[in-house]
């Protein structure tokens, strides 16, 4: 299987100027869509228009002969990841890596939290299974509007890396291949705790499709290997590449796309700059090695790919 030269969907510059891309071992290089016009529709919310725009650019540019590999900047544009799979053909499993669920219902608009109930209603998407989690999201979580329905009825499945137990108003008992529900409190699934290939395993033997979309938000990593505009997790890239190598041995990848580099938080308008706030209510200053280490972490990603898929 070949793979096709990364597509670089260009909205705040954070990828576009990182080094590895002149430096590729494929020769053709990177294809790189400026949508920056596009940026103040799309960054936190999209737009209905803007979005048309992305999806229209995507999909000229796209290559049809193999998965796509797409980079979309900041884990703010991370909500973009429904426009790349409003068009699969076939019934598909989305492995979603990040340290944030992305599953809470309100507002009611496509945004970098609301994305994965967005996806869930694409008809070709089966199941969404994120793996990573160990902030503040999954503490009482009906509270914050998460779609513990999508859990109940086994359509997601939210894997934490690290997490105590967590309160339950109130609600119907959440039960899965991730969470048990004991009295009033969820039991997370804590991943830190368990042999890491024994858990993927696991996971590639309970997969409903044979085909396959990964999702990576460099949040899911410590600052080691990403400098992102989010609180970060815990997990290993190695981790990561283990897991897509083990996925790929065993079920057909579709497409995979990549956000979390590092790019300032500006808006124009106050909705967005308001659920900016209220999605992220800490300043993270910027660190001047930032694009050299998510290049370096890219870098990695599209020679991991290269190697499983080429």
């Amino acid at each position: 299987m070949r793979v096709p030269r990364p597509i670089v969907v260009n909205l705040d510059d954070s990828v576009s100027r990182q080094e590895w891309l002149g430096a590729l071992a494929d020769p053709r290089g990177a294809r790189i869509l400026d949508l920056r016009d596009q940026t103040p529709k799309l960054r936190m919310v999209a737009n209905r228009d803007a979005l048309g725009i992305l999806s229209g650019r995507v999909a000229a540019a796209a290559d049809r002969t193999g998965p796509n590999v797409f980079f979309l900047g900041s884990g703010d544009f991370h909500h973009l990841t429904y426009a790349l799979l409003r068009d699969v053909a076939s019934p598909c499993t989305v492995i979603h890596f990040d340290n944030h669920p992305d599953w809470v219902r309100m507002p009611p608009l496509l945004t970098c939290a609301t994305w994965v109930n967005w996806a869930l209603a694409i008809r070709n998407v089966v199941r969404v299974i994120t793996i990573g989690p160990c902030g503040h999201d999954l503490q009482r979580p009906q509270l914050k509007f998460a779609n513990l329905t999508a859990i109940r009825e086994g359509r997601l499945e939210v894997f934490a890396w690290r997490q105590p137990p967590s309160r339950l108003w109130g609600s119907r008992p959440v039960d899965g291949a991730c969470v048990r529900t004991k009295g009033n409190r969820l039991y997370w699934r804590t991943l830190a705790d368990e042999p890491w290939d024994d858990f993927v395993a696991e996971l590639c033997a309970r997969l409903p499709t044979d085909d396959v979309w990964i999702t990576i938000d460099k949040d899911v990593l410590g600052e080691g290997e990403a400098v992102t505009n989010w609180d970060q997790g815990e997990m290993t890239l190695d981790q990561i590449l283990r897991a897509i190598a083990r996925i790929a041995q065993r079920r057909r990848l579709l497409g995979v796309d990549v956000c979390g580099d590092y790019s300032p938080a500006r808006f124009r308008d106050p909705l967005r700059a308001g659920i900016s706030l209220f999605d992220r209510p800490f300043a993270r200053p910027p660190r001047a090695d930032a694009t050299a280490v998510n290049g370096r972490t890219n870098a990695r990603i599209v020679a991991a790919l290269y190697e499983i898929l080429g």
